[in-house]
């Protein structure tokens, strides 16, 4: 029996697709280790989005060379989304690498590591849209909360973007197949279900010729052992009178909206290939906070992207302090070889994009302390995730946090809390992004 460690890297959607490959590997006869030493192979699952995801990789890549040399690893395995991008450049600039596979290969993954280890190096890079899509997962989260992929892939044309090059068009799972999965999460112990795809909103449209988001939503919240429903990677345009309907109606949804809007300045929108405008996007958030007043808006904005002068970033900053998001996360631009804004005109300096960053990030502190701050008094349902025995105390979220993204609040109790359990919590305090409360359950 051949021992395997993972490195899962990058998004949640990256994620998933590692528990279907542990999962065959498992069903194989392979023995998944919790640690590298002495395994027969270790894989990285890799990311390759921007600049800093790419270094993240190449850096564990080349810590388990170091491992492989010490005789604590065998082989060296690459999977995910930096195999298929830089394909042969693995090999040339890391010879001990054993085997790149491509995503198109997670279905075969049992199969070729097994050769990776009793062979020679071993390359397989089938074309990207026979990536599973189903299957078993060897579920990597806490029990009581999973991710639900119910989409891969992505058929818009951001183009600052190389996802469709590395993962191809948009192509969602079937309805039923989801409900099914879902299900089956539920019976395994998942209480919080966070559904993820480049697109969630956009669900269904490549196969029912419409969005079957609202609909899906629905029949998960039938689902018993599913307590709540989360979304991560809205669009705006897609933020439909239907869609908002269905959240403010069914009480598992969690009236949390992820909506990546990537920048605010009409101009560089365009450049950007994003629908809408500035005041398409201040009509959208207004809906959505018309629609449920308790809403909390996370979003992601990129700044110094080709053509951001002064002007546009001063209008990107107008627009994150008048919107006052609950959560926002800000980005360097980082050129991405082979999508059209890699060699577009007027680039920016990269001490102008820190600074820029920083100037946004501090205004959104700002803002966070406020709207913390007035949340004192409020009363919260919070899943329990950690007990702190030095400070005797217990952490958890709120319906405002996702899992490792957002923050937290730390609470004093009388209670003895499991992991998933769900307690009622004052909030009575603020620690920049988390909240302090105590329990009165």
């Amino acid at each position: 029996m051949y021992k395997i460690g993972m490195i899962s890297l990058g998004c949640p959607k990256n994620q998933v697709d590692a528990e279907r490959m542990l999962a065959q590997l498992d069903k194989n006869g392979f023995e998944i280790a919790d640690c590298y030493e002495g395994v027969d192979a270790v894989i990285i699952n890799t990311c390759g989005f921007i600049d800093a995801a790419t270094q993240e990789a190449i850096e564990n890549i080349l810590e388990m060379a170091q491992l492989k040399e010490e005789g604590t690893v065998g082989k060296i395995i690459v999977t995910g989304c930096l195999a298929e991008r830089q394909k042969d450049a693995i090999f040339e600039s890391i010879p001990e690498v054993d085997a790149v596979i491509g995503i198109g290969a997670d279905g075969e993954i049992a199969e070729l590591v097994r050769e990776a280890i009793e062979g020679d190096k071993k390359y397989a890079m089938p074309d990207n849209s026979l990536l599973p899509l189903t299957g078993e997962r060897l579920l990597t989260t806490p029990e009581y909360w999973s991710y639900l992929k119910i989409a891969d892939g992505c058929s818009n044309r951001c183009t600052y973007c190389a996802i469709p090059s590395i993962r191809g068009n948009y192509r969602s799972v079937e309805f039923e197949t989801l409900v099914q999965e879902a299900k089956e999460l539920a019976a395994a112990g998942t209480k919080e279900l966070i559904l993820i795809a480049q697109d969630t909103t956009n669900y269904g449209a490549d196969l029912y010729g419409k969005s079957r988001l609202p609909e899906l939503l629905d029949a998960l919240c039938e689902i018993d052992g599913i307590e709540w429903i989360r979304m991560l990677y809205c669009y705006p345009d897609k933020i439909t009178d239907e869609l908002l309907e269905t959240m403010a109606r069914q009480p598992k949804v969690l009236h949390y909206i992820d909506l990546p809007l990537q920048h605010a300045d009409d101009k560089i929108l365009a450049r950007m290939n994003r629908r809408g405008n500035s005041e398409f996007l201040r009509n959208t958030i207004n809906k959505i906070r018309t629609a449920l007043p308790d809403a909390v808006i996370r979003t992601t904005f990129i700044v110094g992207f080709p053509g951001e002068g002064e002007e546009e970033f001063e209008n990107l900053s107008e627009f994150v302090n008048e919107m006052e998001f609950d959560r926002l996360g800000c980005f360097e631009f980082s050129p991405q070889e082979g999508t059209p804004a890699y060699d577009m005109d007027e680039q920016v300096d990269e001490d102008v994009k820190l600074r820029r960053g920083e100037i946004i990030m501090q205004d959104q502190l700002e803002i966070v302390l406020l709207k913390n701050n007035e949340r004192i008094g409020n009363i919260y349902s919070v899943i329990v995730e950690d007990y702190d025995a030095y400070s005797d105390s217990y952490s958890g979220r709120t319906y405002m946090d996702a899992p490792e993204i957002d923050g937290k609040i730390i609470f004093t109790t009388n209670k003895n809390y499991n992991n998933g359990d769900f307690a009622k919590v004052e909030v009575i305090g603020v620690n920049d992004y988390d909240l302090i409360g105590k329990d009165i359950g």
